[in-house]
């Protein structure tokens, strides 16, 4: 019998609110992170518009000494797990610390600090590189930096799967509790790639949206959608098994239930057409959980705005549900804070627990013009409902699915 995994604490850090509560309340008034991009100037850019984190200052959540040896992606993992593990009242000094584990993951790392470093190179020579870029860039110091400030010495992983990086590592984090490997696990996802090479390099493939309006920018399924948003953040959940939880009298928010992936194997950026690779990691979510298409009330899409994705990622839904995805109520998170990219899973996750538990789905903001081939039903509205299963997906660049399957928590 695999043991059971709950979620006991959560933190996050979003361009609509720096702790979960400042966040979940943005959601619930429909607020939108969209505005100019302020990290540099943009006017000569197709995209000119972003999901910044605001008044975001690393030195409230840590050593200022500390906070400045991190990059903002390994900051805003930090500030996020800070809140988490308060939030869920662990005790580390009544901890065996080699039992509590680390899987926080970036797609990219610090994009910041290749671009400075670089031009340093080029002005001033490679003697003039800074001794720390590379600690500081590469994308496993997120969990690395975690890891060190809290002191948390069991399974420390980075998992990049792009944008199913936030997915994958709470999934793998799940497995590595049932598998017996760790009681408790730190994880989610971080991102902080409004850079100019990030924005530039997203806006050479056309995947970023080139409208300046906050309010029709970033809106999935609907017909005039024309891309996707760059947001930034973190989002950590703490994982427990479900008997380490209760010894310790930790207040529960919700149980994991199901981990379903698979590849497309078709294509480095467009998700398989048909949406069988997206499909079958919900077919495989659902299995693990022990539940039936019957039994989902609500997903929480990908939905990242562009037009490939939303199209092929309905089709997923459908070849997955069946008759019962005309039943489902559907939404995107990314209509508020826009494309976390590595965060984005994590921070979707931390929404699907709020959902199940104030009976509450919140709606896919800016939607307005439904999409023929987009059928299914995306909350115009916000609708309250009391549920027990909800499905978060995450679709990645290179073909990475990934799907976790919530349940409403009850003993």
């Amino acid at each position: 019998m695999s043991r059971r995994v709950v979620v006991t604490g959560m933190g996050a850090i979003t361009p609509i609110g720096l702790s979960v509560d400042e966040f979940w309340n943005g959601v619930k008034e429909e607020k939108v992170g969209f505005g100019p991009i302020t990290k540099f100037d943009a006017s000569e850019y197709k995209c000119k518009i972003a999901a910044e984190v605001k008044d975001f200052d690393g030195k409230n959540y840590m050593e200022p000494k500390a906070a400045k040896r991190m990059e903002l992606f390994s900051q805003y993992a930090v500030a996020a797990t800070k809140e988490a593990l308060e939030d869920s009242g662990l005790d580390m000094a009544k901890e065996d610390p080699y039992r509590v584990g680390v899987s926080v993951g970036s797609g990219i790392g610090s994009l910041q600090a290749m671009e400075r470093e670089h031009t340093r190179l080029l002005e001033k020579g490679p003697n003039r590189v800074n001794p720390l870029l590379v600690p500081m860039m590469i994308c496993n110091m997120a969990a690395g930096n975690v890891s060190i400030q809290f002191g948390l010495k069991g399974k420390n992983i980075n998992v990049v799967t792009a944008c199913t990086t936030g997915a994958n590592s709470i999934g793998e984090a799940y497995r590595t509790i049932q598998y017996g490997d760790a009681e408790v696990m730190v994880a989610g996802g971080t991102e902080s790639s409004i850079t100019p090479i990030g924005i530039a390099g997203f806006c050479a493939l056309t995947a970023l949206t080139s409208s300046e309006d906050p309010k029709r920018c970033s809106i999935p399924f609907d017909k005039e959608r024309s891309g996707f948003v760059m947001g930034e953040g973190s989002a950590v959940v703490v994982l427990e098994e479900l008997e380490h939880a209760k010894a310790r009298g930790a207040k529960i928010y919700a149980e994991l239930v199901g981990y379903g992936c698979a590849a497309d194997a078709y294509h480095i950026t467009s998700p398989a057409e048909d949406g069988a690779g997206a499909a079958k990691a919900m077919e495989y979510a659902m299995k693990d959980a022990g539940i039936t298409p019957e039994d989902v009330a609500y997903i929480n899409a990908h939905g990242t705005s562009t037009h490939h994705n939303d199209l092929f990622e309905t089709r997923a839904i459908k070849l997955a549900f069946g008759d019962h995805a005309k039943n489902l109520k559907i939404n995107s998170t990314k209509s508020m804070v826009g494309h976390l990219l590595g965060g984005a899973g994590a921070i979707e996750f931390v929404t699907c627990v709020k959902e199940l538990q104030e009976g509450y789905i919140h709606a896919t903001v800016g939607y307005q013009v439904p999409d023929e081939e987009c059928d299914l039903d995306y909350c115009k509205e916000a609708v309250k409902t009391d549920f027990t299963y909800a499905l978060s997906n995450s679709l990645g660049f290179g073909g990475h699915n990934g799907t976790l399957a919530v349940k409403k928590w009850s003993e």
